[in-house]
């Protein structure tokens, strides 16, 4: 889409910035077992909700900007009365936000995996839950920073709003590695996980594109 490539450049030109989601997810799961103690039981017990609790919480961390910077120069309104369908245009910023966030969280919870002493199969089992997962949170997202757009205290708005809706995420991702854990299978979460992303998938573009016209109106 050209609206993603074109946030993927801007983002390129900004790294520092596109960097702080991975960076704080890392930081800030990595002072678990700081805070916890070096007991490997322990660790592998909490491991599941904690790196879920940190992936939200740094998916969210970026959304503040999701439009608003688009906004403010005017471009967001210019691609609004362009050609290209709204719906599109929020597919495209929700594919944009998940590529420079969820993206690079998938590609770094395999570290934190091992440094909670986690077996294989649930780093492996984390990992799909986390691919299916936070496209989730991308796109339920789109729909929070729509919504606030323009708003004062946008950020706080965006985690009141968000956040409850992304809870069943936390759920069946954390379940997942859970029931991995006691010997069962994790399909059914997985399952769940993905009529999730399916569910989003068809919802969320629309949601969100009747949010940006009802917010720039």
């Amino acid at each position: 889409m050209l609206v993603a490539a074109r946030d993927l450049r801007l983002a390129g030109r900004r790294r520092f910035e596109a960097l702080l989601p991975v960076v704080f997810f890392i930081v800030a799961a990595s002072l678990f077992p700081l805070g916890v103690g070096p007991e490997p039981q322990v660790l592998r017990q909490i491991a599941p909700g904690v790196v879920w609790v940190c992936a939200l919480l740094a998916a969210m961390l970026s959304l503040n900007t999701l439009f608003a910077s688009d906004h403010q120069d005017g471009s967001l309104e210019q691609m609004l009365l362009s050609q290209h369908s709204t719906i599109m245009v929020a597919a495209g910023k929700a594919l944009a936000h998940w590529l420079l966030t969820g993206l690079p969280l998938i590609l770094a919870a395999p570290v934190l995996g091992v440094l909670f002493d986690m077996r294989a199969s649930s780093i492996l089992t984390m990992e799909a839950g986390l691919v299916l997962g936070t496209p989730v949170l991308s796109l339920l997202g789109s729909i929070g920073a729509a919504l606030t757009l323009g708003l004062r205290s946008g950020g706080v708005l965006i985690l009141l709003l968000v956040l409850p809706l992304c809870i069943p995420v936390l759920i069946f991702g954390a379940g997942a590695v859970g029931s991995v854990d006691v010997g069962l299978s994790a399909a059914g979460h997985l399952s769940l996980l993905g009529a999730l992303l399916l569910l989003a998938l068809v919802a969320a573009p629309p949601a969100a594109a009747a949010a940006l016209r009802i917010s720039m109106s």
